[in-house]
């Protein structure tokens, strides 16, 4: 009996952190635990069990968001083998989570120390996979001599602009699949010989 209410506990948590990355997506990240609750079909006071503040409800949806990106990096990358792969492969991952990550670079100015270090942790991540991928063009000459966190910042504020400006560039669609070809195409030319 014990092992079947911990699985249910599992389940009721995986359940509020699931609506709160829809809600936090959708509403922003001061979207009220009311809404949340509501949206994990559960009683408000099951968010606070699980969930004792409302920032330890965000805290433990951007470790999720965290947990899932790496996840999915990790995974991809066994198929990368050169630059214009991890490129591709970092946009096709945003763009699963566009919403939600669009919202976390937006917002995160105003949240708490803990939550803008899961986008720091994000980013490097990102960067890891990022560095390997140019250590071999590097190496064979292909790619302007650069610092590498010149070269990786570009990257991420080209796709940063994108996103916070995606109602300019894909009114009602991913700015980051409309305009996938043309950010990889545009950026190779800046960091290629």
């Amino acid at each position: 009996m014990p092992e079947k209410r911990q699985l249910q506990k599992a389940q009721t948590r995986e359940k509020i952190i699931a609506a709160a990355v829809k809600v936090y997506s959708e509403d922003g990240f001061s979207a009220p635990s009311a809404a949340i609750a509501e949206e994990a079909r559960v009683s408000h006071g099951s968010v606070f069990v699980h969930f004792p503040t409302v920032e330890d409800l965000m805290i433990g949806s951007l470790e999720n968001f965290s947990y899932e990106i790496k996840r999915e990096l990790d995974l991809l990358s066994g198929h990368m083998s050169n630059i214009v792969s991890l490129l591709n492969m970092h946009i096709d991952v945003l763009i699963r989570h566009e919403d939600f990550y669009k919202r976390l670079i937006k917002e995160s100015v105003y949240l708490p120390e803990e939550a803008k270090n899961t986008l720091i942790v994000i980013q490097s991540m990102v960067s890891i996979h990022f560095m390997h991928a140019l250590e071999e063009e590097t190496y064979k000459g292909k790619i302007k001599d650069l610092p590498f966190h010149m070269i990786f910042n570009t990257w991420l504020g080209l796709i940063h602009y994108y996103l916070m400006n995606s109602e300019l560039f894909a009114p009602n669609d991913s700015a980051l699949r409309v305009h996938k070809k043309l950010l990889i195409e545009s950026f190779l030319t800046m960091i290629r010989k």
